[in-house]
């Protein structure tokens, strides 16, 4: 399985909805807390080009967001990306 690694914040409902999927899923993750730390925050705008949370990659790919990572659970492409092919 492929790393997964979550940019969130202690508070972000959505971060907690992917998590939440993940976990489900029996996926680990490493989760990266950027809340109170504008070096973090900077450091996620530098990879990602944004600056909302959650942020989340498979491997080297940038999925998005919780709204993008239960897109590709919904169409089945979630545990493709995760597993190598």
């Amino acid at each position: 399985m492929k790393p997964v690694t979550v940019y969130s914040t202690r508070i972000c409902p959505y971060c907690m909805m992917a998590k939440r999927l993940l976990t489900q899923k029996g996926v680990p993750y490493e989760e990266i807390l950027i809340d109170g730390n504008e070096q973090l925050r900077i450091d996620l705008m530098t990879r990602t080009g944004r600056r909302t949370v959650p942020q989340i990659y498979v491997g080297d790919h940038h999925v998005g967001g919780f709204d993008d990572l239960a897109a590709l659970e919904r169409a089945g492409q979630l545990d493709p990306l995760l597993h190598d092919a």
